[in-house]
């Protein structure tokens, strides 16, 4: 029988012993590993990392807690597409999370797959990745190759078809079909999703730098909980925040037009799924521990980067919209970010302004990639997790997003129109094909502002002063500073149409801040027509 490597290690002669010592010395000096931990609809606003204690413990406080941590599209598929790519949504072109909008096309396939940072990772610096979990909704369909399709850049793939489950879903081992069923102890998606990761750590090879990404269906609906958690947070219901079951006045139409105050039945809905999402989130926290404690025994915690997040927020009742994300509002486009790994202090808040497509370009840094080579939007958080002084850093990025919606009316809502979709029973519906907008979000050291426009018949303005209203209740569009809207319309233009390094330009509050009226549209028809144009 083979030996195992104690055992060779015991029967070595000692002058083979001391030969072997610089090569262990080179291989704890090389490039350090990357973790990357994302949930699937976890918000930061309404209180979603209030169940993960122990990730509180071995992430935030061993660690950096980006306070002001963001995504430039509220929802899974624009969004994990921006991590992988390090691009805003009008580069990577993925728009919502239908096939015609892009996700995990046979054209995302071909354009952006090859050029994700896991591919740049295992292709030129020489890491093995592994990826476990949700990978891009429409991930597995039949029309783009089915499972049978691994995207480059994976050296290890164990990807769900299609959007979260946590039980009764087929996984992609390799490019093979695995079917899973219901059983508690071999099925429960989170918990595989641990094992298989605590299975890598054993059996990969110690040569090579490792990156590992693990995508959990928690807090996704069907928010279906391990059974050891379903008694958990009886009395937790949503909190009653002060735009909590409002009427969502100076707004959009889709958000005129929910239900205020919500039925009592809706209430109690999004009280069960917010009690049952913290549910979920507790076999997430239970993962964090295990591989912690996994990297602890291999001796590679200290040489290994932790980052978790998630791919969009979340909102239960604000505004009186019942559940979902998709809203240019923060509860939907403001995500938990933490950091630990080596030379990060702990116990640290950072409150720059990063978004989620700064992932690629930090984790390609953190391998010693030249970010020139790429064609990346995100900037390297890597300055901030040492904590570099006097880095220059953005004020300001871009959210944009193109609704879903169909031709057809929905059948329980005849009487809203053709366009709408995700309707509740008393037809609250929570996007629509015109619910297309982008937004400005700007944080300086003077304004914490947010700028948006629709591309809808009322090329609908709204325009919020977070720092006098942090709830996003007054629309001041009519009332603030004609030169600061004009401005704003400006930026806004100009990051719908950047890429890579023009992305990253001075904000309208930023010192080297250049504007030039002469070159703002002044035709409304022409403004609300870029979106589409750009978009696809």
């Amino acid at each position: 029988p083979a030996m195992s490597p104690a055992a060779l290690l015991r029967a070595l002669p000692l002058a083979a012993l001391l030969l072997l010592g610089p090569a262990r010395a080179v291989r704890q000096a090389r490039r350090p590993n990357v973790v990357l931990i994302l949930t699937d609809d976890q918000d930061v606003c309404l209180g979603g990392m209030t169940p993960l204690k122990k990730t509180n413990t071995l992430i935030a406080q061993m660690g950096i807690t980006f306070v002001n941590a963001y995504v430039p599209s509220a929802l899974c598929c624009p969004s994990r597409a921006s991590i992988l790519t390090g691009k805003y949504p009008h580069n990577h072109h993925v728009v919502n999370n239908t096939l015609e909008g892009n996700c995990s096309s046979k054209l995302w396939q071909k354009i952006q797959e090859p050029y994700t940072f896991p591919a740049l990772l295992k292709a030129m610096c020489g890491y093995q990745t592994f990826f476990a979990g949700k990978y891009l909704n429409e991930y597995g369909a039949e029309d783009a190759g089915g499972v049978g399709h691994v995207p480059p850049g994976w050296s290890f793939w164990y990807a769900l078809e299609k959007n979260s489950k946590y039980y009764n879903y087929t996984l992609s081992v390799n490019g093979k079909a695995r079917r899973h069923g219901e059983n508690y102890s071999v099925d429960y998606l989170t918990d595989v999703l641990a094992n298989m990761s605590l299975d890598f750590l054993e059996y990969k090879s110690n040569f090579e730098p490792f990156f590992m990404m693990i995508a959990t269906p928690a807090p996704h609906s069907p928010w279906t909980p391990a059974p050891q958690y379903t008694k958990s947070f009886q009395n937790v219901s949503a909190p009653r925040n002060s735009n909590f079951n409002i009427h969502g006045k100076n707004k959009h139409w889709l958000i005129r037009q929910a239900k205020t105050p919500m039925s009592n039945s809706s209430i109690q809905f999004l009280d069960d799924a917010y009690r049952k999402r913290w549910q979920t989130l507790l076999s997430v926290d239970d993962l964090i521990e295990k591989l912690v404690k996994k990297l602890e025994v291999n001796g590679e915690l200290d040489n290994t980067y932790i980052f978790y997040t998630s791919d969009n927020g979340f909102h239960t009742g604000q505004f009186s919209l019942p559940i979902d994300k998709r809203q240019l509002y923060e509860f939907d486009i403001k995500v938990p970010l933490l950091v630990r790994g080596p030379g990060i202090k702990p116990n640290q808040t950072n409150k720059m302004l990063v978004a989620n497509i700064d992932l690629g370009p930090t984790i390609l840094d953190i391998a010693g990639y030249d970010l020139n080579k790429t064609q990346m939007d995100g900037m390297s958080l890597l300055p901030l997790l040492r904590g570099d002084k006097n880095v220059t850093w953005r004020s300001d990025f871009l959210v944009e997003y193109q609704g879903e919606g169909y031709n057809g009316s929905d059948p329980t809502c005849p009487g809203l129109g053709p366009g709408v979709t995700h309707c509740f029973p008393d037809c609250v519906c929570e996007d629509s094909y015109n619910n297309t907008y982008a937004c400005v979000r700007t944080l300086s050291a003077a304004w914490d502002l947010q700028y948006c426009e629709f591309d809808d018949r009322e090329v609908f303005v709204e325009v919020y002063n977070l720092t006098a209203d942090p709830h996003q209740i007054n629309n001041i569009a009519k009332t603030i500073d004609q030169e600061i809207l004009e401005k704003m319309n400006y930026r806004l233009m100009m990051l719908q149409s950047c890429s890579g390094a023009t992305c990253r330009t001075p904000g309208v509050f930023d010192p080297g801040y250049r504007f030039d009226p002469r070159l703002m549209f002044s035709n409304h028809g022409l403004r609300a027509r870029r979106f589409s144009a750009q978009f696809l």
